[in-house]
């Protein structure tokens, strides 16, 4: 190691570990509020009626994200510069709006019990939503030192966000909002699509410590399969079948992909896992209950307890890495 390298190591070791909290503490949000989602489903899969147990799980998540959020904030404060740099990143960028997808799950979670108040907030966080998409948007358009290598599913976390607004929209009543996010969501959807697949096959591999985002390609077509079924007033169709059978397609794609992941060293990149299954959990038990299709509704219950251990694997991989100072590190 050159004199000029070690400098620099030893000067990253001596730096606040503020400065190096990565925007991706927002995917566990988005993990855990999946949970308590997936949770809610399944329960009135087997109730009829939503229980206890996700709404716990809701705030849990709650916590986290504010917990989070609050970290977040004090990182702004004390290092903008590395804020910048985040935003400025190629990868991360991504990440930005699952601030305000995590408010958005949140808010479908507590729905039925707060209607006054999610209301307020889902307002608020769908604004905000939009204009980290302009934001991001605008970026990609205009940063030229953005390449192909840089293209990874997690260029699909914006769209998802889009794709989400409806979950709770549709029972705000808010009808066209939740079309206009729908519509937008999708279109991104398929253009990354094309983009990622392109990227994948005709140029060189994803690097190994973002390999975990080829899961977020379950993610889109689950999410949508559930906002299309909330914009049809629950019922199934040919676009419907369409979106969820093609989520099924991304699962088996990602099942060829799994002796390659579970050789991975930990990063927060694994948390790309949590909400891509948690999102085919309530599509499958969404799908189930509208058509009463025997398969989905063993892959709902399946995929359930897939999530549950990836999970508990996650929270315990986090925090062994977080107790030997391998997360709030410099890239």
């Amino acid at each position: 190691m050159s004199t000029a390298t070690a400098g620099a190591a030893e000067q990253a070791a001596h730096e606040p570990w503020l400065k190096h909290f990565p925007i991706t503490f927002f995917a566990v949000v988005m993990g855990l509020a999946g949970l308590s989602l997936a949770t809610r489903r399944i329960e009135v899969a087997l109730s009829g009626a939503p229980g206890t147990a996700s709404f716990v799980l809701t705030l849990v998540a709650a916590a986290t994200f504010c917990a989070i959020a609050a970290i977040y904030l004090a990182k702004a404060l004390r290092h903008p510069g590395a804020v910048k740099a985040e935003w400025n990143h190629p990868v991360r960028i991504a990440f930005f709006p699952a601030i305000t997808i995590g408010v958005l799950l949140l808010c479908s979670g507590v729905l039925p019990r707060a209607h006054g108040l999610v209301e307020i907030v889902w307002l608020a966080a769908t604004a905000a939503h939009l204009l980290l998409i302009l934001g991001v948007v605008a970026t990609w358009i205009s940063h030229r030192t953005f390449e192909q290598a840089h293209l990874t599913p997690a260029w699909f976390i914006p769209a998802v966000g889009n794709v989400l607004v409806p979950v709770a929209g549709v029972e705000l009543g808010y009808l066209e909002t939740s079309w206009f996010f729908f519509s937008v969501g999708m279109l991104f959807w398929l253009i990354f699509l094309t983009l990622v697949f392109n990227r994948l096959i005709f140029h060189n591999p994803i690097a190994e410590r973002l390999l975990p985002t080829l899961v977020i390609l379950i993610a889109p077509p689950s999410v949508g399969f559930v906002s299309w079924e909330l914009l049809n007033g629950g019922t199934v169709d040919a676009v419907g079948r369409i979106l969820y059978y093609s989520a099924l397609m991304f699962v088996l794609v990602t099942l060829t992909q799994v002796g390659r992941l579970l050789r991975l060293p930990f990063s927060m990149a694994w948390w790309a896992y949590s909400f891509p299954v948690a999102a085919f959990t309530i599509a499958s038990a969404l799908f189930a209950g509208s058509t009463g299709a025997a398969l989905p509704r063993a892959l709902s219950f399946l995929a359930y307890g897939v999530l549950w251990a990836v999970i508990v694997l996650l929270v315990v991989k986090t925090a062994a890495a977080i107790r030997r100072n391998e997360i709030f590190r410099p890239e």
